[in-house]
């Protein structure tokens, strides 16, 4: 794997960049659910991360807006570093898969393994021109419908997320925010385009998904395919970032026994005819490293 370009290099003091994260605003609780505890932090050319494969560093997820429920079911985080440099991520320039039919596939995931050199790279570029040392939580930008770009960081001693409604649309990008706006924006570029900078990756393949499920599907059916999964295994969860919709953890045997190939990278428009008769609207997105249903 070649080194990231010199634009992720960039050359701040490493005391500058953790001053400027430990004065930033605290981020938002783990997910509930619970989520493996973080291991040791290191960082030996500067930045302290936590270093285990399970361990969020980084991440840049964006959605909602005026969008379909079903595509608010399947979104998932667009770009996850882990601490022992994993790297999944969605890359805009991915061309979707084609429909098969009346299913829909989702864009898969790319995978790759950073080097310490990279991840600290990437870390002094997030934290310093990319905006996220100086940043406050959340940003409300005067744009109806749009979707929301949120950024978590687990580094330099701070857990901080965030929120940008709007970013990249223009509006409200003018004034005492402009400047961290501007560099917000930079930093969704390169992170949506990670695929890029990088070479050696490739397809990844989940070992978990989420299935979600929803009554009165439209498309035509196709059989319940579980016999030891029922509708009532997939049920809602409490916690305050936990989804709206029943679901279930899915194995890729599981998925598997639907039949339609192509969708690691999940799955829309699928409906399902249960034992019962009833039809049900099935859609799945993968589960990554971190999120524990």
């Amino acid at each position: 794997m070649r080194r990231l370009p010199r634009r992720f290099r960039l050359a701040l003091p490493v005391a500058l960049i953790l001053a400027a994260a430990a004065c930033s605003t605290s981020g938002s609780p783990a997910p509930s659910g619970g989520t493996p505890a973080p291991s040791p932090t290191a960082g030996p050319l500067g930045i302290e991360h936590p270093t285990g494969a399970t361990d969020l560093v980084l991440r840049f997820e964006e959605g909602g807006g005026f969008v379909a429920p079903g595509f608010l079911a399947t979104e998932g985080p667009a770009f996850s570093l882990y601490g022992d440099g994993t790297t999944i991520f969605r890359d805009q320039t991915q061309v979707a898969p084609q429909p098969i039919g009346n299913v829909l596939p989702g864009v898969p995931y790319q995978i790759v393994r950073l080097t310490e050199e990279q991840i600290q790279a990437l870390l002094q570029f997030a934290i310093g021109p990319g905006g996220l040392a100086v940043a406050r939580a959340h940003y409300d930008l005067p744009v109806a419908d749009a979707p929301t770009a949120t950024f978590t960081l687990v580094a330099g001693g701070t857990h901080k997320t965030v929120s940008v409604n709007g970013l990249g649309f223009g509006a409200g990008q003018t004034g005492v925010d402009a400047a961290v706006l501007t560099e917000l924006e930079g930093l969704r570029t390169r992170l949506t385009t990670f695929g890029s900078d990088v070479v050696g990756e490739h397809a990844w393949s989940p070992d978990r998904f989420r299935g979600i499920l929803t009554a009165d599907g439209f498309n035509p059916p196709k059989a319940w395919p579980w016999p030891a999964v029922s509708p009532s295994d997939f049920v809602k969860h409490d916690g305050p970032n936990d989804p709206s919709f029943p679901i279930r953890t899915m194995t890729p045997a599981e998925v598997a026994a639907l039949g339609v190939p192509g969708i690691d990278g999940g799955v829309q428009g699928l409906t399902l005819q249960a034992a019962d008769g009833k039809t049900y609207e099935f859609r799945l997105r993968p589960l990554l490293p971190d999120e524990p249903y």
